[in-house]
């Protein structure tokens, strides 16, 4: 029989030690569906502009588990009642809210499997992993579901001031370097508390909730939506695209057994048996690097060329503007890439194509951040500031872009 120490520490270089409070934690960090996290980049190809943005999943869901021991540690200091029972399944629900990520997180979302986000995968390995673990998962789902009474344990988990977020961000700048997305998530949570079984921020915490929404607003344009990694990420679609285009007609194309499955069958979330979400935990970034070195030098030009370009990071060129750009304008340089390669219209789309980013550190309208004030009233957060700039940081703001090969900027 094994006796191992299963209240393990890790070492983290965020928070310093983390420590996993629970066997079932212990077991299901051990599983492989959990593992796989270690080979699953937290900020997709953003290493193609920040070359220590290596980090994983795995990192990001550890540091998850760690401030929501905080926030329980801090809501029962105030009074508020959360059984053992309760504790537990906040852990494993922000534990596994992001084991549903595919390769490269969100820039492979729709292109290994159709129509299904990772949201939705998450919860199959959540009821597959409940299986195994004999129902020990069931009130971590039903939290995670949003369908348990206590509607402030999903707001630790998914709302505009929840755990994952407030994670990341201090996350992704330290390995980015990013400086401004840094927030003090110690004070954020320190700040909370529950009334009516609603999460609210006392009002003494409300200029770390302006530095937050700030810090997400200037992180999302600096780093997620950085328009080197914008670019990189479509191509890297393109790719999966003609890789499936071409295996679905019959083409060879080398590849791990699971990635190949992908790219010879339209799966949706119908698809979805327990041999197919087998499949699709064998899958990881690795897959894909090494598929794009082997395509790198196949004899379909589309497949190759962009899969050398993403290697090489040699990307296609990106213009990003404040007005649309027009389906002339690209019609006009798809034909002079048709020309200038000799290649049809419709193979000149995979490298010239037009899109938008759209930016929102706040809305009003989704479940908005309570502030607590000191006469027990509560008020959103954009009415309780004096800060005019949080008005402005609950607008969104849509960005459009164009990209293309740089040899027709050069000719051009």
């Amino acid at each position: 029989m094994s006796h191992t120490n299963k209240l393990k520490i890790f070492n983290d270089p965020i928070y310093g030690f983390i420590t996993i409070p629970d066997t079932l934690l212990y077991d299901l960090i051990q599983h492989p569906y959990f593992q796989r996290l270690r080979r699953i980049s937290q900020m997709g190809l953003s290493y193609l502009v920040y070359p220590g943005a290596h980090h994983t999943r795995f990192h990001h869901a550890l540091g998850c588990m760690h401030i929501m021991q905080k926030a329980v540690e801090v809501l029962r200091y105030k009074g508020v009642l959360i059984s053992n029972e309760e504790e537990r399944a906040l852990y494993v629900a922000i534990l596994l809210h992001d084991i549903g990520h595919g390769p490269f997180s969100h820039a492979m979302e729709h292109s290994i499997v159709e129509n299904v986000n990772h949201e939705a995968i998450s919860m199959l390995f959540m009821n597959k992993l409940n299986e195994e673990f004999g129902g020990q998962l069931t009130l971590a789902i039903q939290v995670f579901k949003g369908e348990y009474h206590r509607k402030f344990m999903l707001q630790l988990i998914s709302s505009q001031l929840d755990m994952d977020r407030m994670d990341y961000l201090k996350r992704d700048s330290f390995y980015s370097g990013v400086a401004e997305g840094n927030i003090n998530s110690d004070r954020l949570i320190q700040m909370m508390n529950v009334v009516d079984d609603v999460l609210v921020i006392e009002e003494k915490g409300i200029y770390s909730v302006e530095k937050f929404l700030m810090a997400r607003r200037l992180m999302y344009w600096q780093a997620y939506l950085h328009k080197t990694s914008l670019v990189a990420e479509n191509m890297l679609v393109r790719v999966l695209k003609r890789a499936k285009e071409l295996a679905q007609k019959g083409t060879i194309l080398s590849g791990s057994e699971p990635l190949l499955y992908f790219m010879q069958h339209k799966v949706e979330l119908d698809d979805f048996d327990d041999a197919v979400l087998e499949k699709f935990s064998q899958l990881d970034d690795s897959d894909i690097i090494s598929a794009l070195k082997a395509w790198q030098h196949h004899n379909d030009f589309i497949l190759s060329a962009l899969s050398k370009m993403i290697i090489n990071r040699d990307l296609l060129k990106i213009k990003l503007n404040s007005e649309k750009y027009t389906p002339e304008d690209v019609e006009e340089l798809k034909s002079k890439l048709a020309n200038f390669y000799r290649i049809s219209q419709q193979e000149a789309s995979y490298f010239i194509f037009k899109g938008k980013i759209k930016n929102q550190a706040y809305n009003k309208d989704v479940e908005p951040i309570k502030i607590l004030k000191k006469d027990k009233t509560i008020e959103d957060v954009v009415e309780a500031s004096d800060q005019l700039n949080l008005k402005a940081l609950s607008k969104p703001v849509t960005k459009y872009f164009i990209c293309f090969p740089k040899v027709l900027a050069e000719n051009s």
